[in-house]
């Protein structure tokens, strides 16, 4: 294999043909712990990119050699007041900040909280895919993928109605801001602070009037009298709206693109729904909504024979480890019926593993369930346009039929 050119950071490429999925085969088969130039720019040092599957476990699973909270977990670097007010959240926290933090909002994802969402989740597939086919020629994204996830979360919430159409958008500026047709910086930011306070009135109605809810749970103290701070209440409403919103969204749009383009995979799951459940599991392995995240050294260490130095950046790629040939049998082959399937979709494990991942999976599966049922002769009808974004793999538009 000859060695490409190693970019793994221009969002252009992204764009313009999704991940670079040549590139993770040669540092996996070659440099698996590979130095990678920096962008030329004060917010792009240089930084070890970790390809791995078995590597990225090692990072997820030890925070106290790295870290989520010396320069937060996103790629860029962020200022130091930034950093500061960000470490009060969950994802750019390590133990005993994080395990605390875990704990407190562990209480609102039970299995009953899940559980009973099952139901609407299903009214919610119905009504938007109801829409779809009175319209027949919608978008998957905007129409479909998009709106499902913000709608449970608003169910999860407890948020009225009317404010759902609200949430939607701003999740989409938050979720486009590296793309300039999305969102520019300036309306990320302004999204952020009408979310956050957002989360602050919602937090503030419900220690006036208690309900049944998520919200609810996660304001009350814990058997130590312990609780969220208003700071850690809100970026946690702001992480779990985004989070929310981006593995399922994109996640269900990009793997309906890999049935269009995979269409004996889609007749084999219309021929048998039993594999619903793994052919959910396998649209996030095949996605990896999450490209990334970075970490940073806390002291000196190895890690795939490479001396890893403290200070040093270390980034995960999951969309390479979710290809890896060591782990995957045929890894470049979307299977709906791959059993086992250990992915990274949801993280590399540790007390960072993706807190709502059990939600997703069953948003995904819900939705499957209902296109395979109510239009099992959607197509592709049009050109796909993807993300600006290396850190989400994500899809603005795809034209279908119904």
């Amino acid at each position: 294999m000859v060695k490409p050119e190693i970019n793994l950071v221009d969002s252009d490429i992204y764009e313009r043909g999704g991940p670079p999925y040549e590139q993770f085969a040669w540092l996996r088969a070659h440099a698996p712990v590979f130095w990678h130039a920096d962008g030329g720019a004060p917010d792009w040092p240089a930084f070890w990119a970790v390809t791995r599957h078995d590597d990225i476990e090692e990072v997820s699973r030890h925070p106290e050699i790295f870290s989520s909270a010396r320069r937060t977990s996103n790629f860029y670097e962020w200022p130091e007041p930034v950093i500061l007010r960000r470490r009060s959240g969950i994802l750019d926290a390590d133990p005993p900040q994080h395990t605390r933090l875990r704990g407190l909002v562990n209480r609102g994802f039970t299995p009953r909280m899940i559980g009973r969402l099952e139901s609407r989740i299903e009214e919610i597939c119905s009504g938007l895919l109801d829409d779809a086919a009175r319209d027949r020629e919608v978008d998957f994204v905007t129409d479909i993928a998009a709106p499902l996830p913000v709608q449970v979360i608003g169910e999860l919430v407890g948020a009225p109605p009317e404010d759902r159409p609200k949430l939607y958008e701003l999740t989409n500026l938050m979720s486009g801001s590296g793309d300039p047709e999305v969102s520019s910086p300036a309306q990320f930011d302004q999204a952020v602070a009408e979310m956050y306070a957002y989360a602050a009135r919602l937090a503030a109605e419900r220690k006036r009037w208690p309900r049944d809810d998520i919200v609810t749970r996660l304001l009350q103290p814990d058997d130590e009298k312990d609780k969220l701070t208003d700071q850690e209440f809100g970026l946690f409403f702001i992480l779990l709206i985004l989070g929310g919103n981006e593995t399922t969204r994109n996640a269900a749009s990009g793997g309906m693109l890999a049935f269009f383009q995979h269409p004996e995979q889609w007749q084999r799951l219309l021929a048998d729904p039993a594999l619903i459940p793994t052919a959910a599991e396998e649209m996030v392995r095949w996605v990896s909504p999450i490209n990334m995240q970075r970490r940073t050294a806390t002291c000196e260490t190895k890690l795939g024979g490479q001396t890893i130095a403290e200070g040093d950046k270390v980034v995960m790629f999951f969309t390479s480890a979710n290809r890896d040939e060591d782990v995957f049998a045929d890894p470049q082959e979307f299977d709906v019926g791959r059993d086992p399937n250990p992915h990274l979709g949801f993280g590399g494990g540790g007390p960072h593993f993706c807190l709502g991942r059990h939600l997703a999976a069953l948003e995904l599966r819900v939705l499957l369930q209902a296109i395979a049922e109510n239009m099992p002769g959607i197509t592709l009808d049009g050109e796909v346009s993807r993300l600006r974004s290396n850190s989400i793999n994500g899809i603005k538009r795809m034209p279908v039929r119904c």
